[in-house]
């Protein structure tokens, strides 16, 4: 027996369960192997694995419908349970998980359907690519998704906080508190996608893991999800360090931009140096996003087109 706890997270729970509890007890019906108990914003169902995986998809459909549309009617909640395709298999629609709240995570982009696809095949993943064209949303995506499917057993993301010169002893805090306003955006997006109280136990039981670049040395990287982020701004010698950690597995994806390389000094980025000398090994994907895949303001596409031109501009005047 198994069980597992979802989270009503900014939703009142009488919309989701209905006066009396008659939406809640329809959506029980449903799933008669399944014991289904609910407290305030909390749902706990226990059974057989595979049973509650099931549940999970739907009450996470249930809930992304009711987003959308600010409401949920009896009547939905059995189209949304019953609805199957004409093969009687339910589209997914190459969703990769439900997040918060049910709100659908996907690939947007034909490059970020490619970084998912080569995924499944290949361990150590490169993107190369400009900012808002969803790199490190997508791979937390995936991360997310190994940890959910028991593909893995823990997440580690890892940045290389340049701002704060890697030595990171000058700040207040512990490690964590230390690196939390360089990772910042690894931490939007685990939002987006787990519950808040499920990513502090995560947390608090080492399941996903806050890793400095500089504190990489030395540790072997087994069973997990390792994502590192701006990897533009990690030098020659600690990019091939942080390689150099995957274990048995594991699954690292290296995220980064060639075009914002915040280096001192004139140091050599180790994320240039990689995609050129690894691009003809097995087992190694290399990706290029680009403007297309850019899925936030749609000024910021024509931010990055403008700033790429004043660079082209330059060259060729050189």
């Amino acid at each position: 027996m198994s069980e597992k706890i979802l989270y009503l997270e900014g939703i009142d729970p009488v919309d989701i369960y209905g006066v009396n509890n008659t939406k809640i007890e329809l959506i029980k019906s449903f799933f008669s192997k399944l014991k289904i108990i609910t407290r305030g914003n909390e749902i706990k169902a226990i059974g057989e694995e595979i049973e509650i995986d099931k549940f999970e998809k739907k009450f996470f459909k249930i809930l992304a419908h009711f987003e959308k549309y600010n409401s949920l009617s009896e009547r939905d909640i059995k189209n949304i349970i019953d609805k199957t395709t004409k093969n009687g298999i339910e589209n997914d629609n190459n969703t990769l998980l439900y997040g918060k709240n049910g709100k659908i995570i996907k690939a947007r982009s034909e490059n970020q359907q490619l970084l998912v696809d080569h995924s499944r095949i290949n361990d150590l993943i490169f993107v190369v690519g400009p900012a808002g064209s969803g790199k490190t949303y997508i791979a937390i995506a995936l991360a997310v998704q190994a940890l959910k499917n028991k593909e893995v057993k823990r997440i580690i993301l890892s940045k290389p906080a340049v701002e704060a010169g890697e030595h990171l002893g000058f700040l207040p805090g512990e490690i964590k508190e230390k690196l939390d306003p360089y990772i910042q955006p690894l931490y939007d997006a685990l939002y987006d996608m787990l519950p808040s109280k499920k990513i502090e136990d995560y947390f608090e039981n080492g399941t996903i893991q806050i890793a400095p670049l500089a504190f990489m040395r030395g540790r072997t990287l087994n069973n997990a999800f390792v994502i590192l982020d701006e990897a533009q701004n990690a030098t020659v010698n600690q990019l091939k360090m942080f390689l150099t950690r995957m274990g048995n597995g594991s699954k690292f994806v290296v995220n980064g931009d060639i075009t914002q390389i915040d280096l001192p000094n004139r140091q050599s980025s180790g994320l240039l140096q990689a995609i050129k000398i690894l691009i003809n090994i097995d087992g190694i994907s290399i990706i290029h996003f680009d403007k297309t895949d850019i899925v936030r303001h749609k000024l910021v596409k024509h931010i990055v087109e403008a700033y790429n031109n004043i660079t082209e501009n330059k060259e060729n005047a050189d």
